[in-house]
């Protein structure tokens, strides 16, 4: 159902593209948008047990996307290293592909909420009740449960990682 990676040595070990979901703050979440154009918006999230969330007003083009259709894909650069000298850069990033809807159960989204703001704001987490109840009711949590999950990184970094090895 998903493509295999051609460049199969670059490939980052399933752990390690976890790592980068957990490590990271912001991704592109990328939708069918409106006239079917792909529709791709930056985005804070969390990643929890196989899913992404993301925090959202309950309208506007993204909702929209989302309630048209659920497939979607999500991608987290984790290292972009320009190398001018060489003409290219040393990445390493991953995209999921999933599925997405709208959590409608409020105890659930109030768990979501709180576990976004614990990421983001852990230092002010006496606050984060108050926040959540002031926000809630114009929030929409958007849950994707990933499909297929790839990271991958500059074939300059698997060549470093090797000799490192040595």
């Amino acid at each position: 159902m998903f493509r295999e990676m051609r460049r199969f040595k670059q490939l980052l070990p399933q752990e390690t593209a976890i790592e980068i979901l957990n490590r990271n703050t912001s991704g592109t979440l990328a939708l069918i948008g409106d006239n079917d154009y792909p529709y791709a918006v930056p985005i804070s999230y969390v990643y929890i047990d196989g899913k992404l969330y993301f925090h959202s007003a309950k309208s506007g083009h993204k909702i929209d996307a989302i309630i048209k259709h659920e497939k979607a894909s999500f991608c987290v650069i984790d290292q972009d290293h320009i190398v001018p000298e060489k003409y290219t850069t040393y990445f390493r990033s991953v995209i999921a592909f999933g599925k997405v809807h709208l959590v409608e159960d409020m105890n659930e989204m109030r768990r979501i909420a709180t576990l976004l703001a614990m990421k983001y704001s852990a230092d002010y987490k006496d606050g984060i009740p108050k926040a959540i109840d002031s926000s809630i009711r114009n929030m929409a949590i958007i849950e994707m449960t990933i499909e297929h999950l790839t990271g991958k990184e500059a074939i300059e970094l698997v060549k470093m990682k090797k000799v490192d090895k040595e």
